[in-house]
């Protein structure tokens, strides 16, 4: 089995803190690589973020409207 995580990609805006917005996909659920899998907010954009790989969304490491930093692991992806 192999674990991939989504991280919180540097993404060039600095309009105060970032924060999840919105899951897309739910733990347990599959994912495809490049498809949505959260949304984050950062100033006035909102931004989506990819999963990294194939796989089930097997643990969400943070809560809506929590504060992100830049390179967070923000779910778990297991593939086999």
């Amino acid at each position: 089995m192999l674990r991939y995580y989504v991280t919180l990609p540097e993404l060039g805006i600095d309009q105060g803190p970032i924060v999840v917005s919105l899951w897309l996909v739910e733990q347990g659920n599959r994912v495809e690589a490049g498809k949505p899998v959260l949304e984050v907010l950062a100033g006035a954009a909102t931004v989506d973020l990819p999963a990294p790989a194939d796989g089930v969304l097997v643990e969400t490491l943070v809560g809506e409207d929590e504060p992100l930093r830049v390179g967070q692991h923000l779910a778990v992806i297991e593939s086999l």
